[in-house]
């Protein structure tokens, strides 16, 4: 049974044609990586597949025997040693965003513990402000009166 056949099987039954969604909109897995880290990652790529591209004109030179093989070579050394540095930018980035904007996975991070002590700070300074103005409100030698 093709899918037509299905179809017309199911208006027979009276169900109502259900249109289909071209594009299905599914929640992220993962969280966006910081614009530091995604400029940073995107450079590493087009450096890295440069790379790949110069390593390949490079061995074709070779085997083609042309003048050119032997600079494509140096160059390609040289490139591989900036495409690293490019990778190992990514990592440095990415390490420097989560230590500057405290987002570590472990959950016995310094980050979040510094965080929960200027929470539990802000709670107190918080309750000394209420309680000195609840304090205040009282004015101990003055009595309420029902005359006022």
């Amino acid at each position: 049974m093709d899918t037509d056949e299905r179809r017309s099987e199911v208006q027979a039954a009276g169900y109502a044609e259900v249109p289909r969604q071209l594009w299905v909109e599914e929640p992220a897995v993962r969280r966006r990586m910081a614009d530091p880290v995604r400029t940073a990652a995107v450079r590493a790529v087009i450096i890295a597949s440069l790379t790949m591209i110069q390593a390949m004109i490079a061995f074709l030179c070779t085997l083609a025997g042309s003048w050119l093989a032997f600079p494509m070579v140096l160059s390609g050394v040289a490139s591989t040693v900036v495409a690293t540095w490019a990778v190992l930018d990514v990592w440095v980035t990415r390490q420097v965003w989560n230590q500057r904007n405290g987002v570590v996975s472990m959950p016995s991070s310094t980050a979040r513990q510094l965080r929960r002590e200027r929470r539990r700070a802000r709670k107190t300074a918080r309750a000394a402000a209420r309680e000195s103005a609840r304090i205040r409100r009282r004015e101990p030698g003055r009595r309420l009166s029902a005359t006022g």
